[in-house]
Order: structure tokens, then C-alpha cells, then sequence
């Protein structure tokens, strides 16, 4: 489905070119997530969500952390949105919290939940900032995972008509609409190695998950397509895993990463079934008897834009059952695998460096390849790099700026792939920087950094980072400069 990116740069070419045009056709935008940055957990109707139950679960988020209040966004939405005015940003990409228009996942909209978003997108829109809606970033309302979470059907169809409601408060507003936001997260770090939320290590209700998230999918698509404009973009947003081969056995197992990751997703949504591969790896656990006869329709609905996640790459090889297997996939360590039907035959090795405060490899060469890669798997589908970015360890220096190097050049190497990219044939529409701001980074609390824009979380005080303001010249002037030192920024 996309198959292995290489080991390494080809020789000479480093990314860091200068010169690239990104004109008024390539969305530059930034990125957020309800949960990671909204706060008011508790204010105007607002349910609880499976986040904020694992977050209050001792042990489960580095130093106790949780989303109470993040960047307190919800309280301070028009300074935020003075803040994106300020940076250029063509597009804002958001995600809605479920439990914020519907308590208990059910029922009908509440009023101020939905007013909230009704204000945010009024404002992007004044300042000439185009709303990207997404349904769906983790956020399950905490009733639902009651019944069952995303393993139970019903669930699905509760998120159709959640989309429903969104569609008839917003979809004369908003132009681009993403139904999920990498469910391969949401279905193996949440149900089969239990490092996300809700935190449960089952393979089979995994997988369970992941079909029905698919269908999810589906149901909202169709429902966003009848219930808003012919023009509006349809989308969904994946993390597709850049996998290299690291043999011995190398081939085999990027193929077995690929179906469980990519093709999970791929194949339903975009070319109607599941992969051959995956069914067979994953036989030993389930019959798959949760997908029903009519659900490939209903999943493989037309899409307008495919969204694509990247930040790093795995190298993966064959393991034959003798000594101690490597595990160092880049996730937090569990004593479950998110790798359902193929934990016990594949080896996930350490990366070369540089690396990120995540620990996590700098590889723009691979974002390139995966859009080539998914090009030729799909000519006819327009792509957009959806979120893209990098935690490093950020200091407010006395004179009140963040000198953040290493993340400008990540961006400029970065947004060198997808130029090169589109030079090989890629429709590559934008570039979404994650992150806006400084946030809750879900298991790892508040420790990890991916803003460009520095938050003090006692204060809540913004800073943009140099790194903001280099990608505010690049929105004004649409030409990929030098990331060299000079600039400098101002709380």
C-alpha cells in the first residue's frame, strides 16, 4: 500500500535546498488538537472523554499530567486567533471535542458547545483563515467507551450522527471537513498496547476498532457529503508508517508493517477491502466476523483529499523466535504490542540519528518517498501533509525569545520533501505545521514541546518561537529561504 521508503538520502541531497516556491495553490497552515490544548474540561456542558479519564488514572501520564486545563484555548480563543492572524496562516486545522457537543456521545447538540467552534471559525474566516475541521482526535466520549468503545458497531453510528449535528451547525462555514485523525492510533495504541486511551491491551478488540473506525469513517463522509456544499472537501487524515528494511527477513516485514499500519486503512476506505496480507497475520486472532456484508460500500466512499501524518520511520527485519527481540518502535514501551498478529515475528530496530526530544529519527527523504509512494498507488487523489513536526527542548532566553534551530531546519527539510515530492509527479496541496502551540502530549504530559509557539503553562503566557516567525515569512512571501539564525521573537 505504500511499501519501503529508503534507508537514507541519496547522495548530495539533504533537504535543505533553497529557493522552492509554495504558491498561493499550497495551503501553509498549523495544527491542534481539542484535548491537547483546549482546557475547560468541566465548562458549558461538556462531558467526559476517554482522555480525561486515563489522565486522571495514576501512572498513566508522565508526572500526573492531564488536559484540565492544557493552553486554556477555550478561554482564550481570541487571542489565539489574533496570534494565527499574526503568523499568515492559510488554513487552521483543529479537531472538535465529541464530549463538548455531545456530554454522553448521544442526543442532541449542545448549544454552547457548539457556539464555541461557531465563534472559532467566524473568527479564522474574518481573518482570512480557512477553517479545516476534524470530527475525530481521540476525544471518545467516556459513555461510549462505556458500552464498548470503538470495538462495539453502535459506536459508529453514534459518530455518523455526532457528524450530522456538526455538518448543520458549521457545514455552511467550514470548506474542508477530516473525519478521523489517524485511527491506527486510536485503535492499537488505544485497545492493544493500552499506551493511549482508553488503555486497553486486547488484539482481537483492536482490530475490532480498527473495522469500525473505518466504517465511522465512511458514515461520516456520506453524511458530511449530503449535508453540506458540492464544494467541500472531504477528507481523512492517516499515519502512515515510512518502514525501511533492516534484514535479514527485511522485505517480509516491512510487508507485514505495511498491512497492518497502512493497508488497514488504505485498502477499506480507498480501494474497498481489506489487504490479503493483513487477514492472514492477523487470522490466529480474530475470523474478522465483525465486518458485515454491505460495510466495503459503505466504508469505500469517494474523498476529495488524503491527509498524511509524519514525523519518523521504523526499520524493521524478521525475528525467528531465538534471543531477545528489539522492540524500540518509537511508541511508549508496553508490555503489549500495538503490532497485533505480527509482535512475535517482527523486529522493530533502533533508528540512526539525528533525533528529536521524542527520540524519534529526522528523515525528510522518507516523507518524500511515502508521497511518491501513495502517488503512484493513487494518481488521482490529492494529498496534504496534514501535520508535520518536531518536539525539541525549548528555553525562553532573558531577552524573552525562543532560538529553536533545530526545529526550523526540521520544517525547511521537511517542506523540501514535499517540493521535491510534487517534482516527481505528487499532488501535494499543503503543509500543516504540528504544532500551533505548545501542548498536553497525551502520555508524555507536558514534557514535550512541538509548538512553534512556546506556552508557559503557569501563565499561559504565548511566545512564538523563531521557528513561527520563519514560517510566517515563508506564508507572506511563499519562498523556501535559508533557516539560518536572525530571527528573533517577541512574547
Amino acid at each position: 500500500m505504500v511499501g519501503a521508503v529508503p534507508a537514507g538520502p541519496e547522495p548530495g541531497a539533504d533537504h535543505r535546498r533553497t529557493g522552492d516556491v509554495f504558491g498561493p495553490d499550497f495551503v501553509l497552515g498549523a495544527a491542534t488538537a481539542a484535548y491537547q490544548i483546549e482546557g475547560a474540561a468541566d465548562a458549558d456542558g461538556r462531558g467526559r472523554s476517554i482522555w480525561d479519564t486515563y489522565s486522571h488514572t495514576p501512572g498513566r501520564i508522565a508526572n500526573g499530567d492531564t488536559g484540565d486545563v492544557a493552553a486554556d484555548h477555550y478561554h482564550r480563543l481570541g487571542q489565539d486567533l489574533d496570534l494565527m492572524a499574526s503568523l499568515n496562516l492559510d488554513a487552521y486545522r483543529f479537531s472538535i471535542s465529541w464530549p463538548r457537543i455531545q456530554a454522553d456521545g448521544t442526543g442532541p447538540a449542545n448549544p454552547r458547545g457548539v457556539d464555541f467552534y461557531s465563534r472559532l471559525v467566524d473568527g479564522l474566516l474574518e481573518r482570512g483563515i480557512a477553517p479545516v475541521a476534524t470530527l475525530y482526535h481521540w476525544d471518545l466520549p467516556q459513555a461510549l467507551e462505556d458500552t464498548g468503545g470503538w470495538p462495539n458497531r453502535d459506536v459508529a453510528a453514534q459518530f455518523a450522527d455526532y457528524a450530522a449535528l456538526m455538518a448543520d451547525a458549521l457545514g455552511d462555514r467550514v470548506p474542508t471537513w477530516t473525519t478521523l485523525n489517524e485511527p491506527w492510533a486510536a485503535a492499537y495504541l488505544g485497545y492493544a498496547s493500552g499506551v493511549m486511551a482508553p488503555g486497553r491491551a486486547n488484539g482481537a478488540e483492536a482490530l475490532a476498532a480498527v473495522h469500525h473506525l473505518n466504517l465511522a469513517h465512511g458514515l461520516a463522509a456520506t453524511v458530511l457529503r449530503e449535508r453540506t456544499a458540492p464544494s467541500t472537501i472531504i477528507s481523512v487524515t492517516l499515519n502512515l508508517h515510512a518502514a525501511r528494511d533492516g534484514g535479514p527477513g527485511g522485505p517480509e516485514a516491512v510487508e507485514r508493517v505495511d498491512a497492518i499500519a497502512n493497508g488497514a486503512f488504505l485498502g477499506p476506505m480507498l480501494r474497498g477491502a481489506y489487504p490479503e496480507r493483513l487477514l492472514a497475520d492477523t487470522a490466529h486472532l480474530t475470523d474478522w466476523s465483525f465486518v458485515r456484508d454491505g460495510d466495503a460500500a459503505l466504508i469505500h466512499v469517494p474523498i476529495d483529499v488524503l491527509g498524511v501524518n509524519y514525523y519518523s520511520t521504523v526499520t524493521v527485519r524478521s525475528w525467528d523466535g531465538r534471543g531477545e527481540r528489539v522492540t524500540a518502535d518509537g511508541h511508549k514501551p508496553s508490555a503489549a504490542s500495538p503490532w497485533v498478529g505480527s509482535d512475535e515475528v517482527v523486529e522493530f530496530l533502533p533508528q540512526p540519528g539525528p533525533t528529536t526530544a521524542m527520540g524519534w529519527n529526522i528523515a525528510p527523504e522518507a516523507l518524500e518517498q511515502v508521497l511518491v509512494n501513495l502517488a503512484e498507488a493513487f494518481p488521482a487523489l490529492p494529498l496534504m501533509v496534514t501535520e508535520s513536526g518536531a518536539a525539541f527542548t525549548d528555553v525562553v532566553t532573558p531577552d524573552g525569545a525562543v532560538h529553536d534551530d533545530a526545529r526550523r531546519d526540521y520544517l525547511h527539510r521537511h517542506l523540501v520533501a514535499c517540493a521535491r515530492a510534487r517534482e516527481r509527479g505528487a499532488d501535494v496541496r499543503g503543509y500543516f505545521v504540528w504544532s500551533l502551540l505548545d501542548n498536553f502530549e497525551w502520555a508524555h504530559g507536558y514534557d514535550k514541546r512541538f509548538g512553534i509557539v512556546h506556552v508557559d503553562y503557569e501563565t499561559q503566557r504565548r511566545t512564538p518561537k523563531d521557528s513561527a516567525l520563519w514560517f510566517a515569512a515563508l506564508a507572506r512571501d511563499r519562498v523556501l529561504g535559508a533557516p539560518g539564525p536572525g530571527l528573533r521573537s517577541r512574547s
